[in-house]
C-alpha cells in the first residue's frame, strides 16, 4: 500500500517539477517516493540551506513553486538563514521537512514550528489520513501569499501505510487584484490627470511589476505621456523600451541618470516597495514631486507617496493607460530630449587601482563584453554586487536575482547556481561572489560545477576581506583585523572540484573568459575566476551608507 510518503511525493509532484535538498533520516522515505517517479528531478547539494537557496534560485529565474526538502533536526535548523531570505523575498516555496515523531521529542529534537515562525514560515503537518490534502493546502498557501511554508512529516508517520492516493483538488488561488472599487477608480483617474499635466513625468517599476506581466502595458503607458523610465534592481529590463529607460535606481545607479530621476515632476511606482537603497536614502526623488504607487501592500510603504493604489501592477497600468487614452493626452517630449545612453554611463575607472590590483569597475565592464548574450545573473550579497548591476546588462528581470539582499545575508551564492541552471537550461548561469560569502558557502561549490557544467561561469571578487565592514566600519576607526580574510586561491578549489579555475591579475589575464565562451557549451568545463580586485574603490551605493552613518 503507498505510505504517507507517497501521498506527500504524489500531491507535491502535481506542482513541481523540480526539488532541492540533502538527504538524511527525516526525509528518507519522501525522497525515495519522489525518485520512483518519472514526473519529478530531485537535484543533490551539499549544504540543507543551499537546498532552500536553488529552490529559491529556480523560482526566480523560471517561476512556478520552489521546492526542497531537509531532514529534521540539525537538518532543518541550517536552512534557516535561507528560509528567512526566500520569505523576506516573497518567494512560493515549500520546504519538505522531517519532524519529531507524534509520540513526543527526542533529546535531539526542537520545536521546529516555533523557530519556523520565527522567520515569517508556516508549519503544516502531515497525518497518517490527511496527508495528500495538507500538502494541497501547504502549497495553496504558498502560491497564495507568496511566501514560504514548511510541510512536516512526523519522524513515525512517513513510513505508515495511507491507502490509496486519492485524487485531489487543484490549489484555489486568489485573482489578481482588480482597481474595481470606487475608491480605486477614483485614484486611477487622478494618476492618469497627474500624468497628462507632467512636463517630465517618470515610471519606475519593481519585480512585482514583472511578476504581475505588467512589462507591455508599463511600455504603453509610458509611450502615452512621453514618460522616462526606470527600475529597481529586481526589475531590470521590465519595460519594453530600453532607448528611453535610465536603467537601475538607487545606489547602483548612473549619476547622471539619478539626477534625471530627481528632475521628474510626476513619478507612478509600479510593484517596488522603495526601499531605503532604491530611494538613496530619501534623495532618489524631488521634494516637490507628485508620487504615486501601485502595489498589493496595504498601504504605501514610503512616506514620499502621496497617492496609492492597491492593486495588480499590470491590471492598474492597464486601466491608467485607457483613462489617459479618453483624455486624448499629448506625449510630453520630455525623453525625446534627453540623452538617455549618455546619462546610463559609469565611470570605469583604470585597468589597475593604485594599490597595484585590479580595480573593480573596469574588470567590471571589461567582463560585460566578454559574456555570453543568453544569461541568467545570480549574485550572492556583499560589497561587490554593485560591479554586477552597474556593468552587466540583463535581458528581463527573472534573469537577475540578489539571493540574500532581501535579509541582508551573504554566503548563498553558489547554491544559486544549480537552481537557476535547472530552470533554464539554455543559458549561462553567471555567479558573482564574494570571497567572504563564497567561502561560506564553498560546500556548494562542487553543485554549482556539477549542475551547471560548461554554462556555468564564477566570479570571484577577491578582496581579501569583508568588503562592506571595511568602507563603512573600518572608515569609522574600527580595528580591521576582523574584517580581513587571508588571501584564498578559488582558482585551485575549483580545479579541486573539476573547474577550470583562472587567476585574474591584469585584464588581460581575461582572455581566458573569451576563450572559454567561444567554445560550444559541451565542450566547456565550469568557469571561474578568481578577480584579485582592490579593497581600497567603495562601490557608489556603499559610499551613500557610509555617508548616511556618518550624519548620525
Amino acid at each position: 500500500m503507498p505510505t504517507v510518503a507517497a501521498h506527500v511525493a504524489s500531491a507535491l509532484a502535481a506542482h513541481v517539477d523540480h526539488v532541492f535538498g540533502v538527504m538524511g533520516n527525516g526525509n528518507a522515505l519522501v525522497l525515495d517516493a519522489l525518485e520512483r517517479r518519472d514526473d519529478v528531478t530531485f537535484t543533490a547539494v551539499r549544504h540543507e540551506a543551499g537546498g532552500v537557496v536553488a529552490a529559491d534560485a529556480h523560482h526566480r529565474a523560471g517561476g512556478g513553486l520552489a521546492a526542497a526538502t531537509s531532514t529534521y533536526g540539525a537538518g532543518f535548523t541550517n536552512t534557516l538563514t535561507a528560509l528567512a531570505e526566500a520569505a523576506q523575498a516573497r518567494v512560493p516555496l515549500v520546504l519538505v521537512v522531517g519532524d519529531e515523531p507524534t509520540s513526543g521529542p527526542r533529546p535531539w529534537d526542537v520545536d521546529q514550528l516555533s523557530l519556523a515562525s520565527a522567520v515569517g514560515v508556516r508549519t503544516y503537518t502531515v497525518g497518517r489520513t490527511d496527508a495528500a490534502a495538507t500538502t494541497v493546502i501547504a502549497i495553496e498557501h504558498a502560491l497564495s501569499f507568496r511566501i514560504p511554508v514548511v510541510l512536516a512529516i512526523p519522524y513515525d508517520v512517513g513510513g505508515r501505510d495511507a491507502g490509496e492516493i486519492p485524487a485531489t483538488p487543484d490549489p484555489v488561488l486568489p485573482a489578481p487584484l482588480a482597481p474595481t472599487d470606487p475608491h480605486a477608480l477614483a485614484t486611477v483617474s487622478a494618476v492618469a490627470r497627474a500624468l497628462a499635466a507632467a512636463e517630465r513625468p517618470l515610471l519606475l517599476a519593481g519585480r512585482g511589476a514583472w511578476t504581475a506581466g505588467a512589462g507591455g502595458q508599463l511600455g504603453r503607458l509610458a509611450d502615452a505621456v512621453g514618460a522616462l523610465t526606470a527600475s529597481t534592481a529586481l526589475g531590470r529590463g521590465v519595460f519594453p523600451r530600453g532607448e528611453y529607460d535610465l536603467g537601475v535606481t538607487g545606489g547602483f545607479g548612473a549619476e547622471g541618470a539619478m539626477a534625471a530621476i530627481r528632475e521628474a515632476d510626476v513619478v507612478v511606482v509600479f510593484g517596488a516597495s522603495l526601499n531605503q537603497f532604491t530611494m538613496r536614502f530619501g534623495e532618489l526623488f524631488s521634494p516637490g514631486a507628485t508620487i504615486a504607487q501601485v502595489d498589493v501592500a496595504a498601504a504605501a510603504t514610503h512616506p514620499q507617496v502621496g497617492r496609492y493604489l492597491r492593486a495588480d501592477a499590470a491590471l492598474a497600468a492597464r486601466a491608467i493607460a485607457d483613462e489617459l487614452e479618453q483624455l486624448e493626452v499629448t506625449p510630453s517630449g520630455w525623453r525625446e530630449a534627453v540623452d538617455v545612453a549618455g546619462l546610463r554611463t559609469y565611470d570605469v575607472g583604470d585597468a589597475l587601482a593604485p594599490d597595484g590590483r585590479l580595480d573593480p569597475r573596469s574588470v567590471a565592464a571589461a567582463i560585460a563584453g566578454l559574456l555570453p548574450e543568453d544569461r541568467v545573473v545570480v549574485s550572492d550579497g556583499g560589497h561587490f554586487i554593485g560591479w554586477a548591476n552597474m556593468f552587466w546588462p540583463v535581458a528581463s528581470p527573472d534573469r537577475m536575482m540578489m539571493i540574500g539582499t532581501a535579509y541582508q545575508s551573504i554566503g548563498l551564492g553558489f547554491p544559486s547556481v544549480p537552481g537557476a541552471a535547472r530552470a533554464r537550461p539554455e543559458s549561462t548561469i553567471v555567479l558573482t561572489t564574494g570571497d567572504g560569502g563564497g567561502l561560506m558557502a564553498i560546500a556548494d561549490l562542487e553543485s554549482a560545477v556539477r549542475v551547471a557544467r560548461g554554462r556555468g561561469l564564477a566570479v570571484v571578487w577577491n578582496d581579501g576581506a569583508y568588503g562592506a565592514e571595511v568602507h563603512l566600519y573600518g572608515v569609522m576607526g574600527l580595528a580591521r583585523g576582523p574584517m580581513e580574510i587571508p588571501e584564498v586561491d578559488f582558482a585551485g578549489l575549483a580545479r579541486a572540484v573539476g573547474a577550470e579555475g583562472v587567476i585574474v591579475r591584469t585584464l588581460d589575464d581575461l582572455q581566458a573568459l573569451a576563450r572559454w565562451r567561444d567554445l560550444p557549451a559541451d565542450e566547456r568545463p565550469f568557469l571561474l575566476l578568481d578577480l584579485r580586485v582592490s579593497g581600497a574603490v567603495r562601490a557608489p551605493y556603499q559610499e551613500e551608507i557610509l555617508q548616511v552613518n556618518l550624519r548620525r
